[in-house]
């Protein structure tokens, strides 16, 4: 009997089940104490979706298009009614213009990133807007808002806290991985669950999430408790590192023969229609497997919309003929989808939607029939859970140039999702030397946006 086991051990060791979990887990475990409460805040959100827009959607052409500006300026496309009088949208947004009035607009975005999208990308996610300080994530920066609710509000059943998908988006294509969705100066814990295989795909599964095929969930059962057994056996005396990694594997064993967990990945249990509906490529089916882990108990996703900073919605050339052919499309069918799909869920009254770009374009047309970087003014989407219903909250110019009114910066905005979520953005977050640092150093509620 002894030898029986010593062979069962020998062929799955802990190291074994820690290598196939480890890749799996650093926001899986991330969850420590849930001192969101001490906040003294409610959370009127229990889970947030980011569809981070990389690279800067155009502004002019999307949500604020002005048909009164001279050609070189209002651009081809042509404004279109949406179910929020008074509001357009771009005509190539005919479904998204269904759900205006679900949604607050805030046309007075500005920052202080024009050129590093690097830079631009971690001012919109973290709210620390340091200026033209490109490069690719480095230890020191600010954490993103999934890791803060990995770290404060970790889900209430055991599941991937945070998820970022469905790229490591980089900063060009040979370039280091962009700031702003990792846990930052609060540690690799706190990274977010990556999913970088294509949902669109027929063969789509998840990396780290399945057990080899010699290892059925009622094997990998039996080895828990062998392990858990041998373990009381010895009578060690344990450490607290040898707790930790005891608490580790409980965790794997736990993510690895979760249902819940598993089934969220499954698109399959999808029926046709939604599928089609939501997009079938990569950016729609990502969006759809968004709703599924926050259906299944992920507080928070961020989709980022280009496998690097150049190669979707930075349109320097052929601005228009990008966004009419490929990007508004796919854009329109993925979020329309998600905001009617929530609805019908009775789901987007406790999940935040935020729609969120580096910075804008530019007002005037280049040479190459593109916009350039503008960081003066754009506008961000925001919807669901205390988000104000059609509502549109300050303006810009009349050539999109500048805010007219009500300028708003990326910390007011990360400030109010954080609020809206149950954290108080001048929470303290601590390195690895323990120097404390506020969540968002600089930002302010815009309660004017709020239900």
């Amino acid at each position: 009997m002894v030898v029986r086991h010593q062979r069962d051990l020998r062929k799955f060791q802990r190291r074994h089940l820690l290598q196939l979990g480890a890749a799996a887990l650093p926001a899986f475990c991330a969850g420590g104490p849930n001192v969101f409460a001490a906040s003294g805040l409610t959370a009127r959100a229990d889970h947030c979706i980011v569809l981070f827009l990389n690279g800067g959607p155009s502004h002019l052409d999307m949500w604020d298009l002005k048909p009164n500006a001279p050609s070189e300026i209002r651009g081809e496309f042509q404004p279109i009614d949406s179910s929020l009088p008074g509001v357009s949208l771009s005509e190539h947004l005919p479904r998204l213009a269904q759900q205006m009035h679900r949604t607050t607009l805030i046309r007075s975005m500005n920052h202080g990133v024009n050129n590093s999208h690097a830079a631009a990308v971690y001012a919109a996610l973290t709210g620390h807007d340091r200026g033209e300080f490109g490069g690719g994530a480095q230890p020191s920066d600010r954490p993103s808002p999934g890791s803060v609710l990995a770290r404060f509000r970790p889900p209430e059943n055991r599941t991937l806290p945070y998820v970022a998908l469905p790229y490591k988006t980089k900063e060009g294509a040979a370039g280091p991985l962009q700031p702003g969705f990792l846990g930052g100066l609060m540690g690799q814990t706190f990274d977010p669950f990556w999913v970088l295989n294509n949902p669109n795909a027929p063969d789509f599964h998840v990396e780290n999430l399945s057990l080899p095929e010699a290892v059925s969930r009622d094997r990998l059962q039996n080895r828990s408790e062998l392990l858990a057994g041998l373990g009381g056996g010895l009578q060690l005396q344990k450490n607290r590192s040898m707790t930790a990694i005891d608490d580790f594997q409980s965790q794997v064993f736990e993510l690895l023969t979760s249902t819940v967990t598993q089934d969220a990945f499954d698109l399959d249990k999808e029926p046709d229609s939604v599928r089609d509906s939501y997009g079938r490529n990569i950016y729609g089916q990502s969006t759809l497997l968004a709703r599924r882990l926050i259906q299944a108990g992920t507080r928070f996703v961020t989709l980022s919309w280009a496998p690097d900073a150049n190669a979707t919605w930075d349109t320097h050339g052929n601005n228009f003929t990008s966004l009419k052919t490929r990007l508004l499309p796919e854009f329109d069918a993925a979020c329309s989808s998600l905001l009617q799909d929530l609805a019908d869920r009775s789901m987007l009254d406790r999940t935040l939607v935020a729609v969120l770009g580096d910075f804008g374009r530019t007002p005037k047309i280049n040479a190459n029939a593109g916009r350039d970087h503008w960081n003066s003014c754009y506008t961000v989407m925001l919807a669901g859970a205390g988000i104000r219903e059609g509502f549109v909250f300050g303006a810009s110019d009349r050539h999109g140039a500048t805010p007219a009114e009500s300028p708003v910066s990326p910390g007011d905005v990360m400030t109010t999702i954080y609020r809206l979520l149950g954290v108080d953005s001048t929470t303290q977050i601590h390195d690895s030397l323990g120097r404390p640092y506020e969540v968002v150093p600089k930002g302010q509620v815009i309660n004017a946006i709020l239900a």
